[in-house]
């Protein structure tokens, strides 16, 4: 039986780019697209696919929306997503809310076919150089140090001064992102305010 693909992407010329691979291939039908997720239960219910190729930066209503919404309906179908940032936040933000895998639009076509196969089979799929930041993300940032180097990084911005919101920016992060790094820091470090993770700070990692 063939896999059903369904294709969400605002680029013309992209999603014919993966029509066009899709038809190439022998395993794969194409089954729709969209320019963005505004449509998504429609498009599902009428289309069913095995799996969406999900582009992350959509207007209105963008992948990591859609992913939720299809994950939530029909957990059976499987997400790939795609983007042309390897951005670690939405890799974690996508892995959360039931992504299969996630590639970038500047993978190879045998990849992108591959990685569509092995997420229909049932694995999970994700480009080297994003599981590299994902390890890196999870690994503690020095000896001795509970806190991922995310953690450590928003800490030290935040000991120079900077506001949460300043952090945001600084690290092209949402505010509710650095809200949820602070509540880690404060489960990891054993702390209640941001004056006492401060001082962890200076006293154990500010070497």
């Amino acid at each position: 039986m063939r896999i059903r693909v369904f294709i969400y992407d605002d680029n013309h010329p992209r999603r014919d780019s993966l029509k066009a691979l899709a038809d190439l291939s022998p395993e794969l039908v194409f089954c729709g697209e969209g320019i963005n997720c505004a449509n998504v239960m429609q498009d599902m219910e009428t289309w069913s696919p095995d799996v969406v190729l999900m582009d992350i930066n959509m207007p209105e209503t963008d992948g990591i929306e859609g992913l939720k919404i299809i994950k939530k309906s029909w957990p059976h179908i499987k997400v790939l997503m795609q983007t042309v940032f390897d951005d670690t936040e939405k890799v974690f933000e996508c892995i959360r809310n039931g992504a299969s895998g996630y590639i970038l639009k500047k993978d190879p076509p045998q990849r992108i076919l591959q990685a569509i196969q092995e997420v229909y089979d049932g694995g999970a799929v994700m480009n080297p150089g994003i599981a590299i930041k994902v390890l890196e993300y999870f690994q503690p940032a020095r000896e001795g140090n509970p806190l991922s180097r995310r953690e450590t990084e928003v800490l030290k911005l935040l000991s120079e001064g900077m506001s949460y919101k300043m952090v945001a920016d600084k690290l092209f992060l949402s505010f509710n992102t650095v809200n949820t790094h602070i509540k880690h820091i404060y489960e990891k470090l054993h702390v209640s305010s941001l004056g006492e993770a401060i001082a962890y700070y200076y006293r154990n990692l500010n070497r």
